[in-house]
Parts: structure tokens; sequence; C-alpha cells
């Protein structure tokens, strides 16, 4: 068999847990472990590469990423193991979407399916 990729959604990410996940079900659907993981690049000054931690002036930026865990057996243990301050590691794919806040404003959210 042939099979050939034609597009591909793939992430990975190594961080640390922002909080302990949380399990939320809407009704009519599966359940879904959340919890934030924050990720650090760092580079020195004035060059925009990510490079190793012993040289020169060093800046960091920390991003945020929301992580959704649907499959059950995934979603069971990430809830009752990761917890705030985890170093874990995550793959899975991005997801783009809208919701409407309390205030009728339609808001995006970028979310990371493990």
């Amino acid at each position: 068999n042939l099979h050939i990729v034609s597009a591909l959604n793939r992430v990975q990410l190594l961080g640390r847990v922002g909080q302990d996940p949380v399990m939320r079900q809407v009704e009519g659907k599966n359940p879904v472990t959340i919890f934030s993981l924050a990720t650090n690049e760092m580079w020195r000054s004035g060059e925009s590469e990510v490079y190793q931690m012993d040289l020169g002036d060093v800046s960091q930026k920390t991003t945020w990423h929301r992580i959704s865990v649907f499959r059950p057996g995934l979603r069971d243990v990430a809830y009752q193991y990761v917890k705030k301050g985890s170093r874990i590691y995550v793959e899975g794919k991005v997801d783009y979407g809208e919701y409407t806040d309390k205030n009728n404003v339609r808001r995006q959210a970028t979310t990371i399916i493990a």
C-alpha cells in the first residue's frame, strides 16, 4: 500500500503544567481533561534563534498552551497523575476554534488536542 501524506497537523511540546487538570463534560458529549502547559524559549539578545544557555545575555519567552485530552484512557491518567509543576511531554494536533463569551463576544481559542 502506498500512502501519500497531503497534510500534517502535529505538535510536540515539553514543558511544565500550570495548574492541576480539570475534567469537564458538556451534556451529551464525552468528558475532557484540560490543563495548561508552559514552554520556554531562550535566546541571546540580538538574535532570533534558540541557543544554549551558557552564552552571553539571555532572554526568555514563556508561551502557554491549552491542552485537551479526549481519549478515555489517556484522559483519566492525565486527570489523576498530572499535577501543577509536573514536567511533561505532550504530542497532539493544533485545533483552532471559536466560542461566544458571557458578554456575547465571539472569541478564538487555540487548543492542543493530545
